[in-house]
């Protein structure tokens, strides 16, 4: 899960759940009520690739399996797929989160000290214009995407775009229950359970939390599996051209990425941004590896760390790494913290201007690496592991430092 770890900080009137030192949520009395200001409105980067980029929504029901958090006798889920298109004329462009989706993330989210009722979550843009036609010139490879815990998939855009404007089909993967809200078609919000589960679990013992833990990680492969199932059906109908896939993922989704990756050989290559590989309740504790980690994998893998996270810190890496026989790398991303490889690195600095807020806590969400450089790095070296695993291309900067990049560290 996430980063497997978790712990509580804060006395009883705050208490918040840490994974990997990233704040899950804090739990604490409401703000006081006041006049309601004007709402922040943050930009994403574009997209840096010479395709413009469609987007469509898609439910999938999933009939062989109970959802893990409800009983219900099937689980539904929710991905988001981008992709080149051939025109964009008449399409508008693809809002980050859905009403129901913006109404939970503004209240249930991973950035302790975000004012709510501050940030018009629902009106941030993409740069994927939705319903656009698909460009069937070429085979574009396939590439899922899952965030981290409590993120929704949208949390991602900044790299799914940029990946689907470099001619990649982008799959971003909603994980219903476990982040924060999914809206349905038809409007019906599935908000996260991890709040109560995690309360629940921490009063009956250490022995609970990892079986939480467990519990979510395991929904998330499961999820995953049965998207890489219609992924295949896509390939057999004629509705994609067939093509390599591969996957990344930040914290809970890396942990995802490899650990699919392991399971599943449709898997080409899988990268990790900062999501750990075991079972334990601090991401620096030995022990309770997942079985990507203790058996390794054949198939290429990138790791990518945020500053302090890399195979000499966290051992679930270091066995990874001892124990794989295919390609790997391990990058550390200079002055990043861990929810610098989401969208928070580029929307909470503009959010923190804004509302003028104080400089440690931007730090504390997304570290002292500029924005822009954070940003260029992560789509630099993913593009780059995609362009030689699923493509066969050089994929040059991964075979050691750049001076183009010097907040990359190859450990």
């Amino acid at each position: 899960m996430d980063d497997h770890g978790t712990k509580t900080t804060g006395g009883p009137a705050r208490r918040t759940l840490l994974v990997a030192g990233a704040a899950l949520l804090t739990l604490g009395a409401a703000p006081a009520a006041t006049a309601a200001p004007a709402r922040v409105r943050p930009r994403l980067p574009a997209p840096t690739g010479p395709h413009s980029v469609g987007r469509v929504t898609l439910r999938l029901v999933d009939r062989s399996r109970r959802d893990p958090w409800t009983g219900d006798p099937a689980r539904e889920l929710l991905v988001d797929v981008r992709y080149p298109a051939s025109t964009v004329a008449g399409h508008p462009r693809a809002p980050q989160m859905t009403p129901g989706e913006a109404a939970v993330f503004d209240r249930l989210n991973n950035f302790g000290g975000l004012p709510a009722g501050r940030v018009d979550w629902a009106g941030v843009r993409t740069y994927a214009h939705t319903g656009a036609p698909l460009d069937r010139r070429a085979a574009h490879p396939v590439v899922l995407y899952s965030p981290g815990v409590l993120d929704p998939r949208s949390l991602g855009t900044t790299l799914t775009d940029d990946l689907a404007s470099r001619g990649y089909v982008v799959v971003a993967v909603d994980h219903p229950y476990d982040v924060s809200a999914v809206e349905l078609p038809g409007g019906r919000v599935l908000t996260s359970r991890l709040p109560q589960e995690f309360e629940k679990a921490q009063q009956e013992g250490p022995e609970a939390v990892t079986a939480l833990l467990r519990k979510t990680a395991g929904a998330r492969v499961d999820d995953t599996r049965f998207v890489l199932d219609a992924v295949t059906r896509a390939f057999a109908t004629g509705r994609l051209r067939r093509a390599p896939i591969g996957m990344f993922g930040q914290s809970a989704g890396g942990f995802a990425a490899l650990q699919t990756l392991h399971d599943d050989e449709r898997l080409a290559a899988a990268a990790d941004l900062d999501g750990l590989l075991a079972y334990v309740q601090d991401e620096h504790h030995e022990g309770g590896l997942s079985t990507v980690a203790a058996e390794g994998v054949d198939r290429p893998v990138l790791l990518m760390g945020s500053d302090g996270n890399d195979r000499t810190t966290v051992p679930s890496w270091r066995e990874l790494w001892r124990h794989s026989d295919g390609w790997h790398r391990d990058l550390t991303l200079r002055g990043a913290r861990h929810a610098t490889y989401t969208d928070a690195t580029s929307l909470l600095p503009q959010i923190a201007d804004r509302l003028d807020l104080p400089r440690e806590t931007l730090t504390e969400w997304v570290g002292t690496v500029p924005a822009h450089r954070a940003v260029a790095a992560q789509r630099a070296y993913l593009a780059a592991f995609f362009h030689r695993w699923l493509r066969g291309g050089p994929g040059k900067l991964l075979d050691g430092p750049s001076p183009g990049y010097p907040e990359i560290a190859f450990v």
